[in-house]
């Protein structure tokens, strides 16, 4: 006796579910265990759908490629239940789209083929349309509250093409290698069980030897796979295996490399056996496209032509080259629309049209090419960058890469070849694309992360370039992580373990931020560590509760910076009268000049990296002077330029206020124009130590008023606070205890009388250049890092800004002026960093632009010189023929990375 289905609820069904038993005793599913024909999976599909019972609801099923699973999904659509399903391996995923749409009913996985299924109530709590039944997550969204919504239309419309297309017989037998719960892994079920075909239900990796045992004792005749699946079977030996029954492998879920498509098409030809490229999105039910195995091997970069029943055009956009639009589909496979939350399940069709968000053009043959897509366009420092023609680039030199980004970056996963490392890859990226080396950031891995369908996890990508910016909370440091934070901080891209700080162009500027993340990664600062090759640095053994150390240590020479600041500005608004941190502040710019400044051996960098530092502190100067000019009566066009003290020193108004910063370039234009000599050049190679104490004694000279010189301002001048610098350079360069003595000696001899009837002054000043020649590091903590690094890296902009800024609330309160004070100028020191970074970026932009032609990493361009014009391509409609035994898909249940995140389409 047959056993009638039972009836839909609602007077809806999907067709290819509830016709199963009309294919009679032919093979439905082959499994490890044995086999199950069309009519038992039938009677088995309508027991569940009886079970499920007569009113319509939302049914949340963890998708898994077994029998039980298999039979709730069919059972619910042949009796008109909504099927919400999810990635079953996904536990978060499931908990996040339960509490989201509060199913009717929630399917649990049980051992073997019974699945306990929990009715939460006897009807619907939702309003659901009655063309609703399939939500599914968008490709890589799992457990994102968006998800597509599908008719029963839609199902059957996708099956009856696929099946068209592929000529899926009867006696095909294909094996599930992708997950149900993805739109490719489904299509695979329901276009084969629409024609009567046999499913070789498992969930094996191709990488598995039993996978093959099971294929081929099944007489598997199809595959299916995305490109990561391609990867496993040349792993596994794929070219060499004996297949006899395979008649073609379906190949979508993202671009195959074209050679590789040639490779696989010459190997069906000489197998037998079909290829079959697709192009297809969940919001589409899962294919919009197919190449032709005919023309796989003449044009393995195209998608093919539109599926049965479906139609492209392209749609023109902005700054795109001719002939190259938004690939836009449609067909009675396109979704009904979007739903975000429960009540959105009541909204009938909202789409029409697919936008697919590929950029595309149709070739003279009539076949379609993805060039880019929209949506994945980075844009940085105003340029276009193309992610996927970045990852094309690196793949013609033979590396597996993975990129995305944002607004700030390229974050690139990298699987490493010999000769190349993250040094190079970055390298090439910046010159091919025209990008500053900061803007690009690469991980190399062992694996691409990879969702469960076996996608590219772009999120993970994301997520990897994110962490790398921040500092390890515990584990070692390895030298990359350690070269890839020096290139960050640095804008250099020739970072190697190699390399230290000042060997690529440190200075005081950079040194507070570089210093700070290193001592967080290591724990520790490393004496010298700014000329140590990073290969050599260390992290200690960790100690402590829970194998970690609170302690931390900061360089002397920041916390004199930060101390100082503090200082001058709380006596300046009189708040207490700790004065001299301005003149302490030009012992330690003498210290820094040694250590940065002088680093290199070749005259030509150290006269650079001198003009560079000068620069980087007198635009600030002189932008900010320019902006009080118009704000108050304070300056005047001396201070503008620099020349006040130069030439009215003896005067003490105001104007005078900006003498530490003139004394401070005078100071770096003359030693850069003495060094800049080839004989002091020579000079200082030779005695490091003893030129600059020389420098000492002379200036100690005018301190003491020795040379004849005019009356001056003394503790203003730039002549007469000469010997402050050169005692601070003499303290970098002294690497014996004597040399030591002798410039802590000096110091304490000169300083006292410097500042008459100050005692406080002086001893502040004498205290403050002993820690700085005895004591490289002081301890700390993490907080107390954070706040002296911004203050001393913002240590000049605070001293040019509060003079305008305290005024404003020092009749309020003293202490909130000193608050504001140092706030102000760490918001304009901050400023004064993005801008220039930003310009250089630009004009890092500009040569790039001016010097090449073609932009391989860019989105496509007009040709200079010439108007684009913009076409609209509507309805390229292309007839179809029948394609018998065709197609391909190397596919297989995906091997785990360890990485789960979402990804993009």
């Amino acid at each position: 006796m047959t056993l009638l289905p039972a009836p839909p609820v609602g007077g809806h069904a999907l067709p290819l579910a509830r016709d199963l038993a009309r294919h009679g005793d032919r093979t439905a599913l082959l499994t490890a265990d044995g086999e199950l024909s069309y009519r038992e999976l039938a009677a088995r599909v309508d027991e569940t759908a009886r079970r499920l019972g007569q009113e319509r609801r939302l049914l949340l099923l963890p998708g898994a490629n077994t029998m039980g699973a298999l039979v709730i999904h069919l059972a619910a659509l042949s009796a008109g239940h909504i099927v919400l399903l999810v990635p079953g391996d996904h536990h978060e995923s499931v908990a996040a789209l339960t509490a989201a749409y509060d199913p009717d009913v929630v399917v649990h996985p049980d051992d073997g083929d019974e699945w306990r299924i929990e009715e939460r109530r006897p009807t619907s709590a939702h309003a659901l349309h009655p063309d609703l039944a399939l939500l599914l997550s968008t490709s890589g969204s799992t457990g994102s509250p968006k998800l597509v919504r599908l008719s029963h239309e839609n199902l059957q419309a996708n099956a009856e093409s696929i099946a068209t297309y592929l000529g899926i017989r009867d006696t095909d037998r294909a094996a599930t290698t992708l997950p149900m719960h993805y739109c490719y892994g489904l299509s695979v079920i329901h276009s084969h069980l629409l024609r009567g075909a046999g499913l070789v239900l498992t969930d094996l990796s191709v990488a598995d030897a039993c996978f093959w045992d099971l294929f081929r004792t099944a007489g598997g005749t199809a595959l299916a796979g995305v490109p990561y699946t391609f990867d496993l079977l040349d792993r596994v030996g794929f070219a060499d295996m004996e297949l006899p029954r395979l008649r073609y492998i379906t190949q979508a879920g993202g671009r195959l490399a074209p050679e590789r498509v040639v490779k696989y098409a010459a190997l069906g030809r000489r197998r037998g056996w079909d290829l079959f490229v697709m192009y297809g999105q969940t919001e589409a039910t899962a294919r919009m496209a197919y190449l032709p195995p005919a023309l796989a091997a003449e044009h393995p970069t195209a998608i093919g032509v539109p599926v049965p029943g479906g139609t492209f055009r392209l749609e023109p956009v902005e700054d795109a080259s001719d002939g190259v639009g938004e690939l836009v589909y449609t067909g009675p496979n396109v979704m009904l629309g979007y739903a975000h939350t429960p009540e959105d399940l009541a909204l009938g069709r909202t789409v029409d049209a697919l936008r697919t968000g590929d950029l595309a053009r149709r070739t003279e043959d009539g076949l379609y090419e993805i060039v880019g897509r929209r949506s994945r366009f980075l844009k940085i420092l105003g340029l276009r960058v193309d992610p996927q023609r970045i990852e094309a680039l690196l793949e013609r030199h033979g590396l597996n890469a993975l990129c995305t980004g944002d607004d700030e970056r390229v974050a690139l996963a990298v699987v490493p070849t010999p000769g190349w490392d993250e040094r190079r890859i970055r390298r090439q990226v910046v010159d091919e694309c025209g990008l500053p080396a900061r803007a690009v950031h690469v991980r190399l891995l062992p694996e691409l992360p990879r969702l469960a369908s076996g996608k590219p996890d772009y999120q993970a990508v994301r997520a990897l370039s994110r962490s790398a910016a921040q500092p390890a909370a515990d584990g070692e440091q390895t030298p990359d992580d350690l070269c890839a934070l020096y290139a960050r901080i640095l804008d250099r891209p020739d970072v190697t373990p190699d390399s230290s700080f000042v060997s690529l162009g440190g200075d005081s500027l950079s040194y507070v931020e570089m210093s700070l993340h290193l001592e967080a990664r290591l724990g520790r600062l490393p004496v010298n560590w700014h000329t140590t090759p990073i290969r050599e640095l260390e992290r200690p053994a960790r100690i402590g509760r829970g194998g970690r150390s609170r302690r931390r240590s900061l360089e002397t020479s920041v916390v004199l910076r930060a101390v100082a600041i503090v200082c001058v500005v709380g006596s300046h608004i009189r708040l207490f009268e700790i004065r001299g941190g301005a003149h302490l502040l030009l012992a330690v710019a003498g210290f820094n000049f040694a250590r940065f400044l002088l680093s290199s051996d070749e005259r030509a960098e150290r006269t650079r990296r001198s003009l560079r530092s000068i620069a980087r502190i007198a635009v600030p100067t002189m932008a900010w002077t320019a902006v009080a000019l118009l704000i108050s009566d304070d300056y005047d066009l001396s201070n503008l330029f620099l020349l006040h003290n130069a030439l009215w020193p003896e005067v003490m108004g105001a104007g005078i206020h900006l003498w530490f910063v003139e004394a401070l370039v005078y100071i770096l234009l003359a030693l850069t124009a003495l060094l800049a000599t080839p004989a002091v050049h020579r000079l200082e190679r030779r005695f490091p130590y003893g030129l600059p104490v020389a420098l000492a004694g002379l200036g100690l000279l005018t301190r003491y008023e020795l040379v004849g010189l005019p009356a001056r301002a003394q503790i203003t001048d730039a002549i007469t606070v000469f010997w402050l610098f050169a005692l601070g350079w003499a303290a970098a360069r002294s690497r014996t205890v004597p040399h030591r003595l002798l410039v802590t000696a000096t110091a304490l001899a000169s300083v006292p009388g410097f500042f008459p009837g100050e005692p406080r002054r002086e001893l502040f000043v004498m205290v403050g250049f002993c820690l700085l020649v005895w004591f490289p590091t002081l301890p700390s903590s993490r907080r107390v890092n954070q706040v002296a690094g911004l203050l001393a890296g913002s240590s000049l902009a605070i001293y040019l800004t509060h003079w305008q800024v305290f005024p404003l609330f020092d009749d309020v309160s003293e202490p909130l002026a000193l608050i504001v004070s140092l706030l102000f100028g760490i918001g304009y020191a901050a400023a004064v960093n993005r801008l220039v970074r930003w310009v250089a970026d630009l004009r890092t932009v500009r040569r790039h632009t001016a010097g090449t032609a073609a932009q391989p990493c860019h989105a496509p361009r007009p040709r200079p010189g010439r108007t684009m014009r913009r076409r609209r391509v509507s309805d390229l409609t292309l007839s179809h023929r029948t394609h018998g035994a065709g197609g391909r898909s190397g596919r297989s249940v995906v091997q785990r990375t360890g990485l789960r995140s979402t990804g993009e389409s």
